[in-house]
């Protein structure tokens, strides 16, 4: 009876390491993607380049 007492607690043991660490992994995802949200690189109101507009746009008279 011990030895299944033992592999019961062992296994209860390893089932909230495995939660623990699946809570992790969820958390540095969750991080990432707020991050890549919020990053320059897609900002859409961000100014607009001026090469662009001399490459667009001719002058005025």
């Amino acid at each position: 009876m011990f030895e299944y007492e033992m592999h019961q607690l062992r296994a209860a043991d390893l089932t909230r390491e495995a939660d623990h660490r699946r809570l992790l992994r969820e958390a540095r995802a969750a991080k990432a993607a707020r991050a890549e949200r919020r990053s320059p690189r897609h900002d859409t109101e961000g100014r607009v380049s001026t090469t662009l507009r001399k490459v667009r746009f001719t002058r005025a008279a």
